[in-house]
Parts: C-alpha cells; sequence; structure tokens
C-alpha cells in the first residue's frame, strides 16, 4: 500500500491531521486479511475511519480552524492496482515513459482545465491553484472521494502517489519520463524528480512527499 497525506498548510494543525490519517490508514490495512477480497470498499471505508479520526481533532474548534488534510492511496494486490484520493493529492499509473493515468483534483482549478477554460500551463500559475473542493476532516459528513476501478499492471509500470509539493511545479511529460528502466533506484529518481519541482516553484514550493514502486511483473 502506497500513502500521502498532506496536511493543508492554510488550517491548524495540518501535520497533526496528516500523522492521525496515516495512523488510521496503516492500521486498517494490517488489520484486514490479506490479500484484500474487496479492495475497493477497503479504501471506502478506511478512508472513512480516517476522515472521522481527523474531524474529531476540531470538533471543538471553529470551522476554518479545523485540522484537515489531501490523501492519495493506491494498493497493489494480484498483479492490479485499486487507488482512491480525495483532494489534490494524486496517483499516477506510469507506463512506457509516460503517465498511463492519474487522478483528477477535487479542486476548483481542475474543474476549469476538463471544461477547456483554461490550460494546463495557466494551471500552474492559477490564483486559486491551492483551492481544494474537498479533505479529511473540517465538516462531520464523509467528503467526496473518487475511488478507481481494477488496473490490472504490466511489468515495469510504476506507481507514484503524491502531493501537491512535487507535482505542482512539472507536467505530465516531466513526472513519466522520470523513471527509465534499468536506471538509479527509483528513491534517488524520485529524490530527483521532487528538487526539480521544488527549483521551478522556488521560495512558494508546498510540502514535498511521494512514495513509488516499480510493478516487476509476475514469477
Amino acid at each position: 500500500m502506497l500513502v500521502v497525506i498532506d496536511g493543508m498548510g492554510g488550517h491548524s494543525d495540518g501535520a497533526k491531521a496528516a500523522e492521525t490519517a496515516i495512523k488510521a490508514l496503516v492500521e486498517g490495512f494490517w488489520h484486514t486479511p490479506q490479500p484484500i477480497l474487496d479492495p475497493l470498499g477497503f479504501l471506502h471505508l478506511t478512508l472513512g475511519r480516517a476522515h472521522e479520526e481527523v474531524a474529531k481533532l476540531g470538533a471543538n474548534l471553529p470551522l476554518e480552524m479545523r485540522p484537515r488534510a489531501t490523501c492519495a492511496v493506491c494498493l497493489v494486490q494480484n498483479g492490479s492496482a485499486f487507488w482512491a484520493h480525495i483532494g489534490d493529492s494524486r496517483v499516477y499509473l506510469l507506463r512506457r515513459g509516460k503517465v498511463f493515468k492519474r487522478t483528477r483534483d477535487h479542486s476548483h482549478v481542475e474543474f476549469l482545465l476538463r471544461e477547456g477554460v483554461i490550460t494546463a500551463d495557466q494551471a500552474i500559475s492559477h490564483p486559486m491553484r491551492n483551492f481544494v473542493e474537498c479533505c479529511l476532516g473540517g465538516e462531520p459528513f464523509l467528503p467526496e472521494m473518487t475511488i478507481g476501478l481494477r488496473e490490472p499492471l504490466e511489468a515495469n509500470d510504476i506507481l507514484l502517489v503524491c502531493s501537491d509539493g512535487l507535482w505542482g511545479g512539472l507536467d505530465d511529460g516531466d513526472i513519466g519520463a522520470a523513471f527509465p528502466p534499468a536506471r538509479a533506484p527509483l528513491r534517488d529518481e524520485l529524490v530527483r524528480l521532487a528538487e526539480r519541482s521544488i527549483s521551478v516553484v522556488g521560495a512558494g514550493s508546498d510540502n514535498t512527499s511521494a512514495a513509488v514502486v516499480r510493478w516487476i511483473g509476475n514469477a
């Protein structure tokens, strides 16, 4: 299981929100018999529990001060990937040096992109680029979450989960080509990719968190 939780910096105790959410997700994973019989159901239920735990942190606080976080989680099981996300943390499936699939943010800017109102280049500097429409925590009701279908994996596929601090300074071409086969270890390539993104964004760079795995293929 790959997980990224990004505490929302504009809200109180974003770090605490992230710690609480990842604890709920990891505990849920380790306490569920594997292989997981219903991976998509597991993602829905476990993200729901994570949201409840984060929401409890701010139950007695004014709405604008309640801890919040975005998240992306990906399960790899039996040669397939299953993923879900809330907010603008992303899951990428990279295949043969390109972005084969990625999640679509719960954000106003992503909506404008889908509608063709702005271009990908305009999205990078859009004044509402950090406006997230749903997240873990805050309101007590369950937030919107997107859960993908089963994605069969091919040998040498790369799965990447990351916060907006990584993808914010990069385009799909940068990310797709970042992990060529038979080169440096994935960790080294990931560090280089993160440093590149930070250098592009500069002083305004957000927290940069990511996890990556290569599917070697069935034995």
